[in-house]
């Protein structure tokens, strides 16, 4: 069916039409309701490229992936990808694998300079993240996922880092815990600096001192998990607990604990933030472990929508989302047991 006649069928102008289906904000969500229902009830389907030729668009949103957090990648694209089907937007995946700082400025320009993309969403920022202030300047639509002091207005969308592992942390103080170990995210990340600044709250609240020899930062696998913890658990005065960055983070902590034979929840109290991952669950690990959880899914989700309120018109400076994380406690965390004379 060609665009004059399902116009016809619907009682409209081919012009309101098509800005109905393209997503145009001066068309009120009645007339855009009306639209999709009758193309929905005839079968009606425009022509993508040439929707793309008038509109100017490329339907699709770029996204730039990293070799580090593969894991989290793959549940936000996921969470992008249930959002974007119905829309008809594609999504274009740059790999990148650890390139230096030019290399990755370049990358982005090049993404721009193609025209391959409507939006670019940008992962874990830094607190003057270049790449914000370079899209900007280029006039490139863009959603942060994370946040950034940068002086530049920019959308976001975050979870409350801090307030999730001062939460996480303050809950090992309360079960007699002053020995705790972190092993956070890669340095720099403003997410990372949220979750230590977190940490030392909750231990400073509570008159204890940070120790500098329990605190680590790396990529969320398992084997930097293992070897951090390991590492902390043979000092002379070991932690009694671990707060966790990741799952995978975690499951390290609990290779290097048992490595030792001690026990979880028993000798050791385990806390970790879960990116709540299908194939890897908090209830389902032994014992259960306590964590705090926010779905990287329904973040990839989320960050679709935005992205395409972006692309319909809305300011970038009316979009900033800051989501709390829940606790949920398990097994894995229990008293502190009395130190050896």
């Amino acid at each position: 069916m060609k665009l004059k006649e399902f116009a016809k069928q619907v009682g409209l102008s081919p012009t309101t039409v098509s800005r109905a289906l393209s997503g145009y904000p001066e068309v009120s969500e009645t007339t855009r309701a009306r639209v999709a229902e009758a193309a929905v009830r005839l079968g009606y389907s425009p022509n993508v490229n040439a929707v793309r030729l008038k509109t100017g668009r490329a339907g699709a949103i770029g996204v730039v992936m990293g070799r580090a957090g593969e894991f989290h990648f793959a549940e936000f694209m996921a969470g992008m990808a249930e959002r974007l089907v119905a829309e008809e937007t594609d999504i274009l995946v740059i790999p990148m694998s650890d390139p230096n700082h030019e290399d990755e400025m370049q990358l982005y320009r090049r993404l721009v300079e193609s025209r391959r993309v409507d939006a670019i969403i940008v992962h874990s920022p830094k607190p003057e993240d270049e790449r914000i202030a370079l899209l900007h300047e280029l006039g490139m639509p863009f959603l942060v996922h994370g946040r950034s002091t940068i002086d530049v207005p920019h959308a976001w969308l975050d979870i409350d880092n801090e307030a999730a592992i001062k939460r996480a942390t303050s809950h090992l103080i309360d079960l007699g815990h002053r020995r705790i170990a972190m092993i956070n995210g890669r340095p720099g990340a403003t997410y990372a600096l949220h979750r230590d600044s977190g940490f030392r709250k909750a231990l400073q609240s509570h008159g204890i001192e940070p120790d500098a020899q329990l605190i680590a930062n790396g990529n969320f696998t398992d084997e930097l998990g293992f070897r951090f913890a390991r590492s902390f658990l043979e000092q002379a005065n070991p932690p009694t607990a671990f707060v966790a960055g990741s799952m995978m983070t975690a499951l390290g902590v609990y290779r290097a604990v048992r490595s030792l034979g001690l026990q979880i929840g028993r000798d050791v109290s385990v806390i970790a933030h879960d990116d709540v991952f299908p194939y890897l669950t908090a209830d389902n690990m032994v014992p259960s472990l306590s964590a705090t959880r926010s779905s990287m899914r329904a973040a990839g989700s989320r960050c679709a929508d935005l992205v395409l309120q972006l692309l319909s018109g809305r300011s970038p400076l009316e979009i900033h989302e800051l989501w709390p994380v829940e606790l949920i406690l398990r097994e894995s965390t229990g008293p502190a047991r009395p130190s050896k004379p």
